[in-house]
């Protein structure tokens, strides 16, 4: 495919992308010989291991008030939310891990491109790389966007649909909104000399191998299709004002808006850029939607967020008699929020919340509110329920899958009025 086609296919689009970069046999076969194995070119960056003493693997205070730990990953609450604007705080923005959070030396980390859908730069010899001053010497950009992990919701699989699935059973609070500074990955593939014929690139992060069921799967890395690094992607080195924190992908991290947090590579080390369609087990293995009604290879590859909403309280809150105003933040991997609507009884009827921001940011969320004066003491359900400029929506039952990905239903808040 050459450049020029890439905005008449929209390969940003997970279906077409699948279709066009045909998931064939032989790159099945390559990938189980052991595909990643030629990455080791590409590998770069010094990096420590993670602090003697951090149990979780996370560097940051994990605060009970603040967080649910999930062995190396950590759930943000969402009543820490309250009184926030709408960025979330670096200090409480969830973590998710794979291993242990890696320290990076800035000083020594470098960014290296290669593969065969580079045609190198004039006097260049085998990988170009970037060094963290030189990639800040780069005109930069900023961009509020959220990321969620694509398990967000996944307890509610069991918990409110009871069925099983498998991985960290996240509630709502594998997501945070943060206001990302850097260099367009287009700027640096244009410099490295990306050619019209780049298919995909594969992103490749610092962390120690992760190692599935005693199989090394070696450093988490997953394609990403040219049209979309081209679009809107961009390698952060600053979360709200400030350099990114490690557990958060220091030194430099990509930013991919919309897409499941997936793509968005904490701890880069290296970018293959090539000219064929690449594959690693976090778009063949992972990151696919597998069970019934799907094929035995699975769904095309998990790319775009869904429809999500959340209130601003805590789970199974226990709240005095009285007048209360329900804040909560609904946010779309598809654009902007148009409405979000609630429900006080459990379903039975719904209306309007109050949009508080004016004018939505489409890789973000929109914040809102809603009065409500309880009839009684006693146990109540609380729902929320948004729709996108798409016209996607929150429906009652998420579709299932084995794996708990994409769960956009929506979800039945416990409270107590005592």
């Amino acid at each position: 495919m050459r450049s020029g086609d890439r905005k008449d296919v929209g390969l940003t689009d997970e279906a077409t992308y699948e279709h066009v970069r045909s998931l064939s046999r032989r790159g099945l076969l390559r990938l189980s010989a052991g595909a990643g194995a030629g990455l080791a070119a590409g590998a770069g960056g010094a990096l420590a291991a993670a602090p003697a003493g951090a149990a979780t693997g996370i560097v940051k205070p994990l605060p009970p008030e603040l967080f649910i730990e999930h062995g190396t990953n950590a759930e943000m609450r969402w009543e820490a939310m309250r009184g926030q604007g709408l960025l979330t705080p670096a200090d409480r923005f969830f973590v998710r891990n794979h291993v242990s959070t890696p320290l990076i030396d800035a000083r020594t980390w470098r960014l290296r491109l290669w593969g065969s859908g580079l045609r190198g730069s004039p006097g260049e010899d085998g990988p170009i790389e970037f060094s963290y001053d030189r990639l800040r010497r780069l005109p930069a950009e900023t961009i509020t966007a959220f990321i969620e992990c694509t398990g967000n919701g996944r307890g509610f699989y069991t918990s409110q649909q009871g069925q099983q699935v498998s991985g960290t059973g996240w509630r709502l609070g594998a997501v945070g909104v943060a206001r990302w500074r850097g260099v367009r990955l287009s700027t640096v593939l244009r410099l490295a000399g990306i050619t019209r014929e780049a298919v995909d690139i594969l992103p490749r992060g610092l962390d120690a191998e992760y190692v599935d069921k005693g199989e090394n799967l070696g450093r988490v890395r997953r394609p990403l299709p040219v049209a979309k690094a081209l679009k809107d992607v961009l390698l952060a080195y600053e979360m709200n004002g400030a350099p990114l924190p490690p557990d958060h992908g220091h030194p430099v991290r990509l930013v991919v808006p919309s897409w499941t947090g997936i793509a968005s590579i904490k701890w880069l080390g290296d970018i293959q850029v090539a000219a064929e369609p690449l594959y690693s087990p976090w778009n063949t293995r992972f990151y696919r939607l597998f069970g019934p009604g799907y094929p035995q290879e699975g769904s095309p590859p998990v790319t775009r967020a869904n429809v999500k909403s959340a209130f601003e309280l805590a789970w199974d809150a226990t709240l005095p008699a009285g007048p209360h105003v329900l804040r909560g933040r609904s946010w779309s991997g598809n654009g902007r929020v148009r409405r979000t609507e609630v429900s006080v009884d459990g379903g039975a009827t719904w209306r309007p919340a109050r949009v508080l921001d004016r004018h939505p940011n489409p890789r973000g969320w929109v914040r809102w509110e809603h009065p409500w004066t309880p009839r009684a003491a006693g146990r109540y359900e609380l729902l929320a329920r948004a729709a996108d400029e798409t016209g996607a929506s929150q429906p009652d039952t998420a579709p299932y899958n084995t794996f708990g990905y994409l769960f956009g239903a929506v979800v039945r808040h416990p409270v107590t009025i005592a």
